[in-house]
């Protein structure tokens, strides 16, 4: 294809909403870009993402905004000449020359049209004008009759990224624009139009079953050709015919394995499409994992499990939920995912699920997951809301879903379909039923069109109508002994330490808030003095009730804080705890849950969120949580049978065995009761050893602790038996002191009393500055390392005390 990527201007259509100085003055424009984009590049518009400039924007999504270039074509011998629009968004208009060639409503697919008759030798001219997505979406819900939301924005009418449109976590920022590339594409004879590679396993051989469609323009006979492993095939496809299926079998191929259980082996597939005369007319390539999936529902004793399994492998989800990584999608390149990913490793996280709000994600996404070893789970786009099954947006969503599933059935890593995120279960517990008085919501689409294509194109891979779906209609679709589960109570409502009333099939939602990084906040916001409710904090806190929830968290376990220095910091610990606690719990109990899904891994923009990576890429405390909770080999203190029990987790495919100590100890580090066990963990299982009464039961819960331990095998576990708020901590004392190290700093810390989840936070000094750990629990005489990474020598007073250096007890 040769890309029209140069040249364009953007400008609005005159309406009143559009700001004097910019309605018809033509701006350049970046192709693929958006509409905020280039304005923001032209110096028309502010930061969206800063203060709440973002409110004084809304009129860019109640616009038209017409593209245009001109460009040189010299017309050659082909029979075709197509214009190749990957992604527009959303709602345009198309023409060449003058020429109306289509019109699209679907950001979400793309689309072709033949222009060989239109074009002239030299300069042409393409057009495109983008229809407000409001507008749009407006006139089809006063069409088809409203349908409950979960917010009040028409993003249920329009197939265009729902998030543009606001959510708990996201700015309203609703885009147009060329998002994807545009092109020409001259062909004659044929071309290859879709290929798609249906790859698993028969018994120890791999096996690959080509599908290929062909367009043509003459009538004659064609020839498949594919190669994969050493291995070909070819076949002819008669001149009536318009597709033909190739079969590959591989004797014993290298496998793809999810990282942790093996390589990520993957194989080029070539394929090409030859002329009568042995011309090659065309060619695509791939590379390919062999490997199987599977999806373990059969009912048990505990309900309906939901267990994934990969080469036969049970696999334990240690999962986080991903939304799109910027509002606009063009900022989002691939070193940008790469670093994403790494930090997605380095937490232990196995799998990502793509959440139904966003879009679907980027051959690049899928690539880095397919060289990682991370599993995907990708989402069909709905959520949150109820769905009209009339046209237009039933063809639509139809077509998408094909272009999609083909686009990505090649990724190894992408192990799981998702009808739509928390829509059955909408329909179920949030009034829709009377709200919709009959009209459609979306079953048909999820129940019916979804696996209907699915088990068409892609049934290599399983499908599960929603996130929660408890697997039938006739058992609630988020009860928790069933299917998938989505845990918002605890964050809604309840403390999280209700985490523990839960032993579920398998969590694909929990989450809880914090605010961003200090060095992201001051970046994002002017306020002065920063302050939890200050204007800019509140405006980057978009959930309901957010401030009150946090401050309820507080409340039930930390010290009150004395300032905002305080709060960033107590807030973000409790975060961090909460879902460790989380966590740990539902691993503890892996012999009924196969995995956990925690919201969210990452951000759109600067803002207070459940995120563990936050809208500027700064890892929270949560991250280092997770991290500690994601291990592979996990140590962890629970609750059971109204006692205390020691349960060892072994996600590794050797056994785990070696001594274990268990110590109660007083604050200031004398013993009080001891044991020891020996660890015998078989391979991917966990064991459960109740604690002796003499260590469950404490001489005086607020100035004791348990610690166990099974030396470098795995990260110590503490158990303490009093909120913080009510332990009698001592005044925190420590002696630090302060190293060069190649690359940066290296911090050491001595505790002279106990110091409670001691966190370093040196970008307050340097906003490029990073740690390579968090929340370390000390007792007296301990010591701890820190290294600290920053654009250069940071001072060693300001990154040894208070408000860079923190932990619980220095509130006291």
């Amino acid at each position: 294809m040769t890309p029209l990527h140069e040249g364009w201007t953007l400008r609005a259509v005159p309406g009143p909403q559009v700001p004097d100085g910019i309605a018809d003055r033509a701006v350049p424009a970046t192709v693929p870009g958006c509409v905020h984009t280039d304005l923001l590049a032209a110096g028309l518009i502010p930061d969206p993402y800063l203060d709440d400039n973002e409110l004084a924007l809304a009129w860019i999504g109640r616009t038209d905004w017409v593209y245009q270039t001109t460009f040189v074509h010299r017309p050659g011998d082909d029979e075709r000449v197509d214009l190749v629009c990957s992604g527009l968004d959303t709602v345009a208009t198309i023409t060449v020359n003058g020429v109306e060639v289509g019109r699209t409503a679907n950001m979400h697919r793309g689309y072709r049209f033949d222009v060989r008759s239109l074009l002239r030798d030299g300069d042409n001219d393409l057009v495109v004008a983008f229809d407000s997505a409001y507008r749009y979406a407006e006139a089809q819900r006063d069409r088809l009759g409203d349908r409950p939301n979960a917010y009040p924005e028409p993003f249920n009418f329009i197939r265009k990224m729902a998030c543009n449109f606001g959510w708990d976590w996201g700015p309203t920022l609703v885009t147009a624009g060329i998002w994807q590339d545009i092109g020409l594409h001259a062909w004659s004879t044929a071309r290859l139009a879709t290929v798609r590679p249906l790859v698993t396993l028969d018994g120890r051989d791999g096996r690959v079953e080509l599908h290929v469609e062909v367009e043509r323009v003459a009538a004659v006979p064609l020839t498949v050709r594919a190669t994969v492993a050493g291995v070909h095939a070819e076949v002819v496809v008669p001149a009536w015919q318009r597709t033909a299926v190739l079969t590959l079998t591989v004797g014993e191929p290298a496998l793809w394995w999810p990282r942790g259980y093996g390589e990520q082996t993957r194989h080029p597939l070539e394929v090409t499409l030859y002329a009568p005369d042995g011309e090659a007319l065309d060619t695509w390539s791939h590379r390919i994992g062999f490997r199987s999936v599977r999806l373990d529902t059969t009912t048990d004793e505990h309900g309906t499990p939901f267990v994934l399994s990969v080469n036969d492998v049970p696999v334990f989800v240690r999962g986080v939920n991903w939304i799109p990584d910027d509002v606009f999608p063009t900022r989002i390149n691939r070193d940008r995912l790469a670093q994403r990913f790494d930090q997605a490793a380095g937490a232990n996280i196995n799998l990502l699920r793509v959440w139904g709000g966003g879009r679907y994600e980027s051959d690049d996404f899928y690539d880095l997951a397919d060289s990682l070893g991370m599993l995907v789970q990708q989402d069909f786009l709905f959520a949150c809301a109820a769905y009209p099954e009339e046209e237009p947006l039933r063809s639509e969503v139809a077509a998408e879903v094909a272009e999609q599933v083909t686009r990505l059935a090649p990724y190894p890593s992408l192990v799981l379909w998702t009808g739509n995120n928390e829509n059955i279960w909408g329909w179920h517990d949030w009034g829709w039923q009377e709200a919709l008085a009959g009209r459609t919501w979306g079953r048909g689409y999820y129940l019916d069109v979804l696996p209907r294509i699915v088990g068409a194109l892609d049934p290599t891979r399983p499908y599960w109508p929603g996130s929660p779906w408890s697997g039938s209609e006739a058992i609630h679709p988020n009860d928790p002994a069933h299917g998938t589960t989505h845990i918002w109570d605890v964050w809604n409502t309840d403390d999280y330490t209700r985490y523990r009333e839960y032993v579920p099939r398998f969590v694909a939602e929990f989450g809880y808030q914090a605010p961003p990084a200090y060095a992201t906040l001051r970046r994002s916001l002017s306020d002065d003095p920063l302050a939890h409710d200050s204007p800019g904090m509140a405006h980057h806190q978009k959930a309901a009730d957010g401030d009150a929830k946090l401050q309820r968290g507080l409340d039930a376990h930390l010290p009150p804080p004395a300032d905002f220095d305080d709060w960033h910091y107590l807030t973000q610990l409790n975060q961090a705890r909460a879902i460790q606690l989380g966590v740990e719990h539902f691993r503890s109990h892996r012999d009924v849950c196969a995995g956990t899904i925690v919201w969210q891994l990452n951000d759109c923009w600067p803002v207070t969120s459940w995120s563990a990576v936050d809208g500027d890429g700064r890892r929270k405390p949560l991250w280092y949580a997770l991290r500690n909770a994601y291990a592979d080999r996990l140590l962890t203190v629970q609750p059971r049978d109204g006692g205390l029990a020691l349960v060892a987790v072994n996600e590794t495919a050797q056994a785990w065995t070696g001594p274990a100590t268990i110590t109660r100890l007083a604050l200031t580090g004398e013993p009080r009761a001891k044991t020891s066990v020996d660890l015998d963990v078989p391979a991917y299982s966990s064991v459960v050893l109740a604690l002796p009464a003499e260590l469950a039961g404490p001489d005086d819960d607020r100035a004791e602790l348990l610690v166990a331990e099974a030396g470098d095998t795995a990260e110590r576990a503490l158990w303490f038996f009093a909120e913080d708020r009510d332990v009698d901590w001592p005044a925190a004392a420590w002696d630090a002191t302060v190293e060069p190290v190649d690359g940066g700093q290296q911090v050491r810390v001595t505790a002279r009393t106990v110091l409670r989840d001691l966190t370093l936070f040196p970008d307050r000094l340097d906003p490029a500055a990073q740690v390579d750990r968090a929340l370390v629990t000390l007792l007296p005489g301990e010591s701890a390392v820190f290294t600290v990474r920053a654009s250069g020598p940071l001072d060693p007073v300001a990154l040894t005390c208070r408000p860079v250096l923190r932990c619980v007890n220095d509130l006291t």
